[in-house]
């Protein structure tokens, strides 16, 4: 991942965080035809002590998992708010941008081969969803009839991928002046585009 110092993240808990509150990735894995990619949930799983790890499931179907060969690296690509920046919006020329923030987790793929993995790796993305939800019941993977249960986890293939490195790019005005930046704050706040606003509560934040 190219990333100027400027958009240089050095805190690794920053970087957890956009993939906690972003957890919808674009998987990239090489097979031997060439490189697949798959866009899905991933758990993340963090501790201090040990590797992180991250947590999906994809079709049976999907080609993607015959190719998380043993100690083949993989890919998984989060992406936070994004947004067009203006150059009206600076106090000096420039050319059009866009803000982001970004962050690529390199690690390895297992195949997650026992029946009470995958219905860990299940039930843990249903219950983190369910809770963002907001709702005051929220749904309940034990809800399901123990055989549907089991015929749909047969249709699935689990995986963890141990991360071991982690790379991130949080574009968000840091090369502009302070008159320029306030200004691309300004605007992006006052954006109907919820992502926008979004860019601009980030840029406030990271500017403290």
């Amino acid at each position: 991942m190219y990333v100027p110092p400027h958009f240089r993240v050095a805190d690794e808990a920053d970087k957890l965080k956009l993939i906690r509150e972003h957890g919808f990735a674009v998987l990239v894995s090489q097979a031997e035809s060439g490189m697949l990619a798959v866009h899905l949930p991933l758990t993340l799983i963090a501790a201090e002590s040990v590797p992180a790890r991250l947590i999906g499931h994809v079709s049976v179907a999907n080609p993607i998992w015959r190719s998380f060969r043993e100690g083949a690296e993989v890919l998984a690509i989060f992406s936070g708010p994004h947004s067009y920046v203006s150059p009206r919006w600076y106090n000096h020329t420039n050319v059009p941008t866009w803000n982001y923030m970004a962050v690529h987790a390199y690690g390895q793929a297992r195949i997650l081969q026992q029946a009470a993995e995958v219905h860990v790796a299940m039930k843990g993305l249903v219950d983190q969803y369910e809770a963002d939800s907001g709702v005051a019941e929220p749904y309940r993977m034990e809800q399901l009839p123990a055989e549907y249960l089991a015929s749909q986890m047969k249709g699935i293939v689990a995986f963890e991928v141990t991360v071991n490195r982690l790379e991130a790019s949080f574009k968000l005005s840091q090369n502009r002046d302070a008159e320029s930046h306030a200004n691309v704050v300004q605007e992006l706040a006052k954006s109907p585009d919820a992502a926008a606003r979004a860019v601009a509560e980030a840029m406030r934040e990271r500017s403290k």
